[in-house]
């Protein structure tokens, strides 16, 4: 692979490394120590019913930002003599948007039936949404102005502080009472508390004194910039977590022991969820990077499409090798990861990680597109996908349960990732690459049979998945859809 040394910054693979760096020291044990212990701990009812409550406050979480965040990444890359002006409006805006969201989502939650528990815990979640709201925001602000380092620090700042709290309470003996699913909510909440104050601190020794304003004029002026933006989230954030709450609603609560009821099998969909939701946590933090990169590079009129194929195959490669390896082991995986149930999660569990390729492609070249300003086919785009979700959703789920919400979620995430790779072709003009096409599906084709050969000829399976994961990535190099060498070229470069 040619490397055009003046358009590859080596901000992106270093930064990139350090984000991965932390973040993998970090948050596999929050989700597989923290998360999935709680969810052992409390069991598939009980966290079924969080699930669904938080999945329900993040889908209209779009009203505590309103694009705001992407709109101001963007923007702030490009134009970072704004920032001062910026944070003292756009604060003040957000407080407003707050106590719009918090409104407007207790009157759904009553018209759509929750009551008492429901509604008490919804508030606490509400809260924590707008907590890691503003966090999200502030850190916009730290990523615009290219401070990586800084960002990737603040990344992990509130999973520390959950695995600390959190842990405590597991495991720290200061309590003779049963774990509570509220606790690990509360646990949250003071984690997202301090964090927003950190960020808070590094933003404004960035900006200086600042005097917050509550200017009627620039909030309609910027909400105008940043709607369509808020329109793509909705309609994404649609079709990425309404599948519990469909399920949750669509099937019998009548017996809170039968294998129908809506909450057991949102609690079974949240296991097979968690793996997925991992990995998507890793490929979101490319977008994060991407996002002010092709922002800059797109305004400074330079080529992105050496940036574009160097991210996919980072990213898009390990994403075939690591679907490919847990298929093949899903009913060990979840038997490892699960005291009840693993037998009903593991095949939910094949279908969803499935989905992960398409997500990890929206990551790539839904974040260019969305860097380039092409709201308009992204949201047509994405229309189309939460309405594909949803009928689906409403087809499948009555017959096949939990499973049936996993296939709506795969055919989506794959449909919507092909149709983003389409409209960049499109938009950028970009000449199709049919050799590294045909090297990626060889190679997808070569990580299947690799799983045959594992699955029959080893028995550990603790053996068989790590030689997977180990031969894949060898073939990755040797199909040279990943270079070394061009990896080290990138980090040595010194920009001008």
């Amino acid at each position: 692979m040619t490397i055009n040394f003046s358009i590859l910054k080596k901000t992106f693979v270093i930064n990139l490394a350090l984000l991965l760096f932390l973040n993998l020291l970090v948050k596999p044990f929050w989700i597989f120590g923290i998360d999935r212990t709680v969810q052992n701990v409390v069991g598939a009812n009980e966290y079924g019913f969080y699930f669904v409550l938080f999945n329900f406050s993040l889908v209209l979480n779009i009203i505590l930002d309103l694009g705001i965040t992407n709109y101001n990444n963007k923007n702030i890359a490009q134009h970072t003599q704004l920032l001062s002006k910026y944070v003292s409006n756009i604060v003040s805006l957000k407080f407003l948007l707050a106590i719009i969201y918090i409104i407007i989502t207790v009157i759904a939650a009553i018209f759509i039936g929750y009551k008492d528990r429901q509604l008490y815990l919804l508030y606490f979640l509400g809260f924590n949404q707008i907590l890691m709201s503003f966090i999200l925001y502030l850190r916009s602000n730290i990523s615009g102005l290219h401070l990586f380092k800084t960002d990737s620090f603040i990344s992990v700042l509130d999973r520390i502080l959950m695995i600390i709290i959190v842990g405590i309470l597991l495991w720290g003996n200061v309590t003779d009472k049963p774990f509570k699913i509220e606790w690990f909510v509360y646990s949250q909440t003071a984690a997202y508390l301090f964090t927003v104050l950190i960020t808070f601190l590094i933003v404004l020794s960035k900006t200086g004194f600042l005097k917050f304003k509550f200017n009627l004029k620039f909030f309609i002026v910027f909400l105008k910039q940043s709607y369509p933006y808020a329109i793509l989230i909705l309609l994404m954030a649609f079709y990425n977590r309404i599948d519990s709450i469909m399920l949750e609603r669509l099937l019998s609560d009548n017996d809170a022991f039968a294998i129908n009821n809506g909450a057991f099998q949102a609690g079974i969909y949240a296991q097979a969820f968690r793996i997925l939701d991992a990995f998507s946590m890793f490929a979101f933090l490319f977008a994060g990077l991407l996002l002010p990169m092709f922002a800059r590079m797109i305004k400074e009129k330079e080529s992105i499409v050496q940036l574009v194929q160097l991210s996919s195959m980072l990213l898009i490669v390990p994403a075939i090798t690591i679907v490919g390896s847990t298929v093949f082991y899903r009913y060990q995986i979840m038997e490892l990861m699960y005291h009840n149930h693993a037998d009903l999660s593991a095949n939910i569990f094949g279908i969803l990680i499935s989905g992960f390729i398409g997500i990890s492609t929206t990551y790539i070249f839904g974040t260019l597109l969305t860097a380039n300003g092409s709201l308009k086919q992204l949201n047509i785009m994405a229309s189309f996908g939460m309405i594909l979700n949803v009928v689906l959703n409403l087809v499948l789920v009555p017959e096949l349960l939990a499973q049936g919400s996993a296939i709506a979620s795969f055919a989506t995430q794959t449909l919507t990732a092909l149709a983003q790779v389409i409209i960049a072709v499109k938009v950028f003009k970009f000449n199709i690459n049919y050799r590294l096409i045909f090297s990626l599906i060889f190679y997808g084709l070569s990580i299947w049979g690799l799983g045959f050969i594992t699955t029959n000829f080893i028995s550990d399976w603790v053996l068989g998945f790590f030689t997977m994961l180990f031969v894949g990535a060898i073939l990755a190099f040797g199909f040279k859809l990943i270079s070394i060498k061009a990896l080290i070229n990138i980090i040595k470069y010194d920009k001008k």
